[in-house]
């Protein structure tokens, strides 16, 4: 036991994360997502691979609500109201109705296909209603980081309702999840119970998560810190004490961290930039770390074993079940298109969430809850492999895929909320130098000044005697909408 130092926990850990980072590389190159890749490094470091064990289901769990928190919170940050409010009703629909509907069918299936004499599974209704739970909800961290780092662009507001659905529809797995375990255990006496529990994780969790988002914005731009970076940590701070702080009361602590985030997003805040870049990097450290210690959580050897069974209730619930409860789910949404209730069904990515969702019965010590992991553990690769990889080519096929908005400018030169002022880009061309090639000498656009000048690699303070040439880039100042 010598070997667990503090020293070695260190070495492994960085090792796991440079190999990963490495790893993450090949993604964009063959279209596999990257949390597919650290999935998969920590399984060859594991037991199987090289050996390193770790079989601790309470701390994988932890350090999963960790995760979890942190991700939904960016998320619920980077969620727009603007770009969610013509999709409102179709997401929410798909995070409450849909999850339960999936999980209703897919149940259903797996109550069926345990009653096989060939099946390795033997599972009553409620156990089998308790597999499809954990894993009813799309995953928030999978969604946000294929789209965003495919760069995936689709029509008719479709990318805002898949990332509201994916970021909204946890709570309501989670629920199904705990409310079975307490069924099977004998915690809950009945349907009232049930609607009761929720009713109070769905009323306290929005509430808290509005209230503390409102709260946290006023505070926010009234601190007057002179060091910027713990503004960031403020926010860190206002993520954890929000699911905390809404678990005391027995509320959904994940709802209320999303509702949190989006409230701090959709507000003015100071040092927004510096925020968004803590938490993008935080992001995707918890995200590499919770797919590497699940990875290792996983034994191969035992997950082969339900392979053939795990493969079946995969394929129903990528090929059925998602697409029935899609289909019914959006039934009132006249406006949706055909396509695009095929694309949200082909949009049902599991990924760390199912995984960690299974420990729950796990560490309540559920009967068949080994086998409800190691399902789950399957089907989520056999998600991301099958759905992950290939997310732009059905975009494509189906008429969906739009072309990427510009966001930023070229010169990563980025101003205060507090600053009413829009910057844009403008390349030179041969038109614009015909009559002069310094800057005294153009036409610009009225009420407009150019803040610096890119040629190639190199970035020149423009003045008046600046020759301009063709291909070089001006960085323009201008007052936005409201002071004009």
């Amino acid at each position: 036991m010598t070997f667990l130092t503090s020293g070695n926990i260190l070495l492994i850990g960085s090792v796991l994360l440079f190999v990963s980072i490495a790893v993450s590389k090949t993604s964009a190159r063959f279209g596999v997502p990257t949390l597919l890749l650290f999935l998969f490094v920590g399984m060859l470091f594991g037991t199987d691979g090289f050996g390193i064990q770790f079989d601790d289901m309470r701390g994988a769990q932890f350090v999963g609500m960790i995760a979890l928190c942190i991700i939904l919170f960016s998320g619920g940050m980077d969620t727009k109201f603007a770009e969610i409010k013509p999709v409102l009703g179709p997401g929410l629909v798909l995070s409450t109705v849909g999850v339960l509907l999936t999980a209703l069918f897919t149940g259903v299936f797996v109550w069926w296909l345990s009653g096989m004499e060939w099946s390795c599974v033997s599972f009553a209704l409620l156990p089998s209603l308790l597999l499809a739970a954990t894993m009813s909800s799309t995953d928030s961290a999978s969604v946000f980081a294929i789209l965003r780092s495919q760069n995936i662009n689709l029509k008719h507001n479709l990318r805002p309702m898949l990332e509201l659905e994916s970021g909204s529809n946890d709570p309501m797995a989670y629920m199904l999840t705990i409310v079975l375990i307490q069924f099977i255990g004998g915690d809950v006496s009945g349907a009232g119970s049930i609607l009761l529990t929720f009713g109070q994780q769905f009323l306290f969790g929005g509430a808290i998560g509005y209230g503390v988002g409102k709260l946290a914005v006023y505070i926010i731009n009234k601190l007057n810190l002179d060091n910027k970076s713990l503004y960031s940590v403020f926010m860190l701070a206002v993520a954890f004490f929000t699911f905390a702080f809404t678990d005391l009361f027995k509320g959904n602590g994940y709802l209320a961290v999303y509702i949190a985030g989006m409230i701090i997003g959709n507000s003015k805040i100071a040092n927004r930039k510096e925020v968004a870049t803590f938490f993008d990097g935080l992001t995707w450290l918890f995200q590499i770390v919770m797919f590497i210690l699940l990875g290792l959580l996983v034994n191969p050897k035992e997950m082969l074993a339900v392979a053939p069974v795990a493969l079946l209730i995969g394929a129903f619930m990528i090929f059925v079940g998602r697409p029935l409860s899609v289909l019914l789910s959006l039934l009132p949404f006249r406006w949706l298109t055909g396509r695009s209730r095929l694309y949200i069904s082909w949009v049902g990515l599991r990924g760390a969430v199912p995984i960690i969702f299974a420990t729950y019965p796990v560490v309540a010590g559920i009967e068949g809850s080994n086998q409800i992991f190691n399902i789950v553990f399957f089907i989520t690769l056999l998600s991301l492999i099958l759905q992950g990889t290939t997310l732009p080519f059905f975009a494509r096929k189906l008429g969906l895929s739009a072309p990427m908005e510009k966001t930023g400018n070229d010169f990563g030169v980025e101003l205060p909320d507090e600053i009413d002022t829009d910057l844009t880009d403008l390349p030179v061309t041969a038109e614009m130098i015909a009559d002069g090639d310094t800057l005294k000498e153009m036409n610009l656009p009225q009420g407009a000044l150019v803040m610096i000048v890119k040629r190639g690699t190199e970035f020149l303070v423009p003045n008046g005697s600046l020759h301009l040439q063709v291909g070089d880039k001006l960085l323009l100042i201008s007052e936005g909408e409201k002071g004009n």
